[in-house]
């Protein structure tokens, strides 16, 4: 690899270079990731969509969410009919000032979670999905503040028939406590509808409880994983 083509590589955005019938030609280690939550197709169909009329690069500035990925813009380039590249610019999912380090204890986040999704299931026709990263190990959290904080995020999404529930790395974020850099894993919460009212209380039970908690059309709990 040239230089320029592992610039590219580890990029944090990802890219994709299609050819005119939508097959993958080449793309990054970050778009790799983003196919893990999305078919190519809807990229390909992406880049169709905001292609300049002629040949060129255009970069359009617009809100696109794929699974955990939340983008801000993209740049679409084509110099023939027969490939064309799309490079997507993620967001950043939420912002700490002088975050204060959590207190807790070392805990089985899995076994929290099937813990509030039994309490919530009792009694309940509705489908309780479930799709966990089983590499996260033991983190440091407060347990009474963490059961809290899911039972109310359950709630908001009790007016579903699924509810899908993810346990995942968030790629290439990270936090500092004390200039100490910790990565971070969220539990995201998912459902055809979300109870506005009782998300607006769920914000402040999550901030009161310094839980760091992304609200949009899914309910994602954002934790730094300390391990001791």
């Amino acid at each position: 690899m040239t230089f320029e083509q592992e610039w590219l590589e580890y990029d944090y955005n990802p890219f994709i270079l299609f050819n005119d019938n939508g097959k993958v030609l080449s793309l990054n280690a970050e778009a790799q990731f983003l196919l893990g939550v999305t078919h190519p197709r809807k990229i390909f169909e992406l880049a169709q969509a905001y292609a300049n009329v002629s040949f060129g690069f255009k970069t359009t500035f617009v809100d696109l969410e794929f699974g955990r990925y939340k983008f801000f813009g993209v740049t679409v380039g084509y110099e023939n009919e027969k490939e064309v590249g799309i490079k997507l610019y993620q967001s950043p999912t939420f912002k700490l000032n002088k975050p204060k380090q959590p207190d807790g204890e070392l805990t089985n986040i899995f076994s929290i979670v099937d813990l509030c999704i039994s309490t919530n299931s009792m009694s309940s026709d509705i489908t309780y999905k479930k799709v966990y990263d089983p590499t996260i190990p033991e983190v440091v959290v407060n347990t009474n503040k963490l059961i809290k904080v899911l039972n109310k995020m359950y709630d908001c999404v009790q007016e579903n028939e699924t509810i899908t529930t993810e346990v995942f790395y968030r790629i290439g974020e990270h936090i500092k406590f004390e200039d100490k850099k910790y990565s971070i894993f969220s539990i995201s919460i998912s459902a055809k509808n979300i109870d506005k009212d009782k998300s607006d209380e769920l914000k402040f039970i999550a901030e009161s409880g310094s839980c760091y908690i992304d609200i949009k059309k899914s309910l994602t709990l954002n934790i730094p994983m300390i391990t001791a």
